[in-house]
C-alpha cells in the first residue's frame, strides 16, 4: 500500500462560491437558486441561450441588479450585501458586453481612466504586449476603433486596475474570426498568468478551447455542469440546451 503521506494534491482554493442566488430587476425574478463555484486560476464559462440568465449572474456578482438574495462569497468573505464599488475593490473586474468605451476619449485616456483598485495591475507596456493593436491606435478616439479594438481596450483597462478575477461578457460577440482568435490567445495568456475568469459566451467552439468547466443556464437556473473533459467526450450533451 502506498505510504499515507502520498496523497493527491489538494483541490485549488475556491475564490467565488455562489449558493442559492436569486436576483431581481424590479418585480422581475431573473435568477432562481443559482449555485456556481470558481477556483483560483480557472476559467469557468456560462453557457445558454439569450435570456438564460448569464449576464444577470455577472451583474449580480458585481451588485448591479436591483435585489439579490442568497450567498456570494468571494475569497471567503460574503459580498451579497456590498455596494458595487466595494465589490470592485476586492479585485473583481467586469467587462460588459457593451464595452463602455468613452467615444470622446482616445485609447490612452480610456486606458488610464479607471483608478487602481489594488496592487499588481498590469503595466501599460504589458497591456500593449498583450494587445499590440492598442499601441498602434494610442491616440485614436473611441469612435475610430473597430469592435475588436474596443474589446481589447475594455479588457486592458480592467487589467490595469489590479483586478485579478475578471468577468467577461460576450467578448467575441460580432467580431471577425481573426480578432476572435486574438482575443482567445489573450485570454489563454491571462489564464497562464494566474488570473481567474468567468466567461459568458455563445460560441461553444471558442470557450471549449479555453474554459476548464462549464455551467449551462436556462430560464435563470443552472441546469447542467460539465468539465472540459466531459464536454470533449459528450459534445451532444449541450445540443439539448443550446440547439447548436
Amino acid at each position: 500500500m502506498a505510504d499515507a503521506a502520498m496523497q493527491m494534491a489538494p483541490a485549488a482554493e475556491t475564490r467565488l462560491q455562489i449558493a442559492g442566488l436569486d436576483a431581481y430587476y424590479g418585480e422581475s425574478h431573473v435568477l432562481h437558486g443559482v449555485d456556481i463555484e470558481v477556483r483560483r486560476g480557472e476559467v469557468v464559462a456560462l453557457l445558454g441561450r439569450n435570456g438564460a440568465g448569464k449576464t444577470s449572474t455577472l451583474r449580480s456578482i458585481m451588485g448591479l441588479v436591483g435585489r439579490r438574495t442568497g450567498s456570494i462569497r468571494f475569497d471567503g468573505s460574503e459580498t451579497a450585501n456590498l455596494q458595487p464599488h466595494r465589490i470592485a475593490r476586492l479585485g473583481l473586474g467586469y467587462v460588459p458586453e457593451e464595452r463602455g468605451i468613452f467615444a470622446s476619449l482616445n485609447v490612452q485616456e480610456n486606458l488610464m481612466l479607471p483608478p487602481m483598485i489594488k496592487a499588481g495591475g498590469m503595466s501599460v507596456a504589458d497591456i500593449f504586449a498583450l494587445f499590440p493593436n492598442l499601441k498602434e491606435r494610442l491616440y485614436s478616439p473611441g469612435t475610430k476603433l473597430s469592435g475588436g479594438e474596443q474589446q481589447m481596450l475594455a479588457i486592458g483597462r480592467i487589467l490595469r486596475t489590479g483586478a485579478d478575477f475578471i468577468l467577461l461578457d460576450e467578448p467575441t460577440e460580432g467580431l471577425a474570426p481573426v480578432i476572435v482568435q486574438q482575443i482567445g490567445q489573450a485570454v489563454r495568456r491571462l489564464k497562464e498568468g494566474g488570473l481567474t475568469m468567468i466567461l459568458v459566451e455563445q460560441s461553444i467552439h471558442f470557450v471549449s478551447t479555453i474554459a476548464d468547466r462549464f455551467y449551462v443556464m436556462e430560464d435563470g437556473h443552472v441546469v447542467d455542469h460539465l468539465t472540459a473533459a466531459e464536454l470533449a467526450a459528450d459534445r451532444e450533451r449541450l445540443v439539448t440546451y443550446l440547439g447548436v
